[in-house]
């Protein structure tokens, strides 16, 4: 079990197979298994969806709730620790995640047949579209504000001391709009099935 959590990529590994596993206990005992139809794969999109948005709404809160607030009390030898290490790896997943939750989100609409609304907001679908917007929105800002700023605030992008506070400011002020539209991105997105914002959608 050990040799399992010493390698995220074994780790990993281990919860797609338990994920199998379940999958063949309960088709087993219900007798009722996956149908590879239209309708499995639009919930296997929104299962893609789901964890690439996991993995960039965390990693944003991470930014905004835990290292930023904290980079001032780190001593400024330590510092380097998070701008060479741990901040290029977050910003590497945050990024990618980001357009993973995009694509998968568009090949979702596509799927259940409201890609067009995003230029409409039409009832049944105004929360999603709003919800579609915020993210496009947000993943703007990750690939285009964010991380270009951020390339030179962590000296990937050499740049002078005055142009690396003012990326710094502009990266921040984008990280915290992002936290900001976070919120009611989330809750369009569950408004939409669950009668949130408009009733029956």
């Amino acid at each position: 079990m050990g040799a399992i959590f010493q390698s995220l990529g074994r780790t990993i590994t281990a919860g797609v197979v338990l994920l199998v596993l379940i999958i063949v206990v309960v088709g087993a005992t219900t007798g009722t298994w996956i149908s590879l139809d239209h309708a499995w794969w639009a919930f296997f999109f929104r299962w893609l969806h789901v964890l690439s948005g996991v993995m960039w709404i965390g990693l944003l809160w991470y930014f905004n709730f835990v290292q930023t607030p904290s980079m001032p009390k780190i001593p400024d030898e330590q510092k380097p620790a998070v701008t060479k290490v741990i901040a290029p790896t977050a910003l590497f997943w945050f990024r990618w995640a980001a357009l993973s939750t995009v694509i998968t989100g568009l090949i979702l609409a596509t799927m259940n047949g409201y890609l067009g609304v995003l230029f409409t907001f039409a009832p049944p679908f105004t929360a999603i579209a709003i919800g579609m917007w915020l993210g496009l929105i947000m993943a703007f800002n990750v690939w285009f504000i964010i991380w270009p700023n951020q390339k030179k605030v962590l000296g990937i992008v050499p740049v002078e001391a005055a142009a690396k506070a003012a990326a710094a400011r502009l990266a921040g002020y984008a990280s915290r709009l992002n936290t900001l539209l976070s919120i009611p991105m989330l809750y369009c997105m569950v408004a939409q099935q669950n009668n949130g914002l408009l009733p029956g959608g």
